[in-house]
């Protein structure tokens, strides 16, 4: 990693920020970009292939939006299942438009084994803004905790606890991105009062896994499935990615419990975070989307 000598726009170097910093950062945040275009009415158009239920709504000053969760309608109490979430980080636009068209174009082949609840675009205003942060300046993806300070992440905490559920797995979909270390990275120190260290951006698609429970072979099998789409990162020059000893190929692991991570939501035993590039020259933007397809793909084939 090598150390971010910008200074954010945004509060003092090593003072972490209060509630003027956070309303300033807020105000400078526009929309880019339609929820209800590019998801709600992707949803809609199949509304008659699946149950597809408001699970919850966010309420922010910034606006309110409806949240949709996706189950498949030959619901079997027999079959395991398999949970799917996108867009936890709403400015990964893949995670959202992969889980979209992994409901349109795959779910239907695999019911007859498998029930699955897929939340396709957990953070709208994210999805919208094009934001790691909700409007808080919350991160979702590390707030997967009891009395959690996203909204984001207790409405969905409270629907699985409802549904009563024992998932076998867990396919989360993120990207990496450039403006990981042009943005969110300077952001996230500036926030809270650190000195900010960039990563290498790594050059393709991986894993992140859990380090306590790290099941090599569920994710050796989505890697499979995936590099059939699109390339799988090498590791840098110090066998790593994002700062992060590689497990294999492909693959690096946390404690995800410990850092409130998605992957961490249920007690799943095959679990995964997929991160692809989308701002690789060797990748389209739709073979992001297909490659978050595949990872979902992979996970099932390995179940089966």
């Amino acid at each position: 990693m090598t150390e971010q000598t910008t200074i954010y726009p945004i509060g003092t170097p090593g003072k972490p920020w209060g509630e003027a910093e956070k309303s300033q950062w807020l105000a400078a945040q526009t929309k880019k970009r339609s929820y209800q275009q590019q998801v709600v009415a992707k949803l809609e158009a199949m509304n008659d292939r699946f149950n597809i239920e408001q699970y919850g709504e966010l309420n922010y000053t910034a606006g309110d939006y409806p949240l949709y969760v996706v189950r498949n309608k030959n619901w079997n109490p027999e079959n395991p299942t398999i949970l799917v979430t996108g867009g936890v980080h709403g400015y990964e636009t893949s995670g959202v438009q992969g889980a979209l068209l992994f409901i349109d174009a795959e779910l239907e082949h695999y019911t007859d084994d498998f029930n699955f609840v897929v939340f396709p675009c957990l953070s709208p205003w994210g999805y919208e803004t094009i934001n790691r942060w909700n409007p808080d300046a919350v991160d979702p993806n590390r707030s997967f905790v009891a009395d959690s300070p996203a909204q984001e992440c207790a409405l969905v905490m409270d629907y699985l606890s409802d549904l009563g559920v024992d998932f076998l797995a867990h396919v989360d979909l993120h990207e990496t991105t450039d403006s990981d270390n042009s943005e969110f990275r300077p952001a996230k120190a500036a926030r809270d009062g650190e000195v900010n260290t960039n990563w290498n951006i790594p050059d393709g698609f991986y894993l992140v896994g859990n380090s306590e429970n790290l099941q090599i072979d569920f994710h050796a099998a989505i890697l499979a499935e995936v590099e059939k789409v699109t390339h799988i990162a090498a590791a840098d020059e110090h066998n790593q990615l994002i700062g992060a000893p590689v497990d294999r190929e492909g693959l690096i692991s946390f404690p995800v419990k410990q850092l409130g991570l998605c992957i961490s939501l249920t007690n799943a035993m095959y679990a995964t975070t997929t991160e692809v590039y989308p701002d690789s020259p060797r990748a389209t933007p739709e073979e992001c989307n297909r490659a978050q397809v595949a990872a979902v793909i992979g996970c099932i084939k390995f179940l089966q």
